[in-house]
């Protein structure tokens, strides 16, 4: 999605990621107010990608899915510093910045065709490098359903790694939270 249909998306890609980002591993309480500056950000970077995916719910065709990308550069200084901190060349990075999709629509190959897509726009552009971050919770989480399944080995069967000490710091507010807490994210990088 691109100019005017992202434009129009943007409060549907709002609740979209309020939805997914609710529940765990992130556990984030988000604001359509919050979501839509951060999400116009994209619509602003010449480089940017925001992949959606579609499906027909009671008769009309909705946002069930999303990934977005763009030039490390772009991002906020939170995003790029821990990489600026270990002398690493931002510009050589097209970082994505989240895949979500509604639960009952995973196991179906979105997540593949959202990394396929975002590969390809990084290797389009001239990128050296793909970088996301993933939110670190201790295994014993309270919060941290029983069926619960990481992505990691999703994410190296695609050839990512988690770099060692590449850590960010976010802050954002739980559900139920009367403020906001710092977290940690670590980075994954793929040489493209």
């Amino acid at each position: 999605m691109t100019g005017a249909a992202l434009v129009a998306a943007l409060d549907s890609l709002a609740q979209l990621r309020i939805a997914v980002f609710r529940d765990y591993p992130y556990l984030y309480e988000g604001s359509g107010g919050y979501e839509r500056g951060y999400l116009t950000a994209y619509a602003q970077s010449p480089g940017a990608l925001i992949a959606g995916a579609f499906a027909q719910v009671d008769g009309r065709e909705q946002i069930v899915g999303a990934a977005t990308a763009a030039p490390m550069a772009d991002h906020a200084a939170a995003f790029a510093d821990p990489f600026r901190a270990r002398g690493m060349d931002i510009n050589s990075i097209y970082y994505f910045g989240e895949s979500v999709l509604l639960p009952q629509w995973r196991g179906h190959g979105v997540g593949h065709a959202f990394f396929d897509r975002r590969e390809a726009k990084a290797r389009e552009l001239g990128f050296a490098m793909a970088s996301f971050c993933a939110v670190i919770r201790p295994a014993d989480h309270p919060a941290r359903p029983a069926d619960y399944s990481p992505l990691d080995p999703f994410w190296r069967k695609r050839g990512y790694a988690p770099v060692d000490g590449l850590i960010g710091h976010f802050n954002w507010k739980e559900p139920g939270d009367a403020a906001e807490s710092d977290h940690e994210m670590q980075f994954w990088v793929k040489a493209l």
